[in-house]
């Protein structure tokens, strides 16, 4: 891996987290800061931290290591949907931040709620 591709990866990496540097990627990974030093040492990053990210994250490898989406054109428009949104969201303020992940997480409960009501529904209609 050459050094521009790592920091290309670590790039993606910090997009991924919202880490803003690179001890909050570390925080954010569960890494000591020495350990990402030797990454870029070594020039190298563990394959299966990035799958394991990868998985966490719900993107590709292709894009993670590569900066490809290597997807289908609909698979890449909602890949460059995901990626401008986290750039935005990176762009706010921590507070706002955490008040767009309060909303997301009060509309996800709902959600729950309703496939339950209708899974309750179901069942009394049987």
């Amino acid at each position: 891996m050459s050094t521009h591709v790592l920091a290309a990866v670590l790039t993606r990496l910090k997009l991924l987290t919202g880490a803003q540097s690179d001890a909050e990627l570390s925080r954010k990974l569960s890494i000591s800061p020495q350990t990402l030093s030797s990454w870029k040492v070594r020039d190298s990053i563990p394959y299966s931290l990035c799958v394991d990210i990868a998985r966490q994250h719900a993107c590709s490898l292709d894009w993670l290591l590569l900066g490809e989406a290597g997807q289908s054109p609909a698979a890449q428009d909602e890949a460059d949907w995901e990626y401008d949104m986290l750039e935005r969201l990176r762009t706010l303020s921590p507070t706002d931040r955490q008040a767009i992940l309060l909303v997301i997480k009060d509309k996800q409960r709902i959600q729950q709620l309703e496939q339950k009501l209708n899974a309750l529904r179901g069942a009394a209609n049987d």
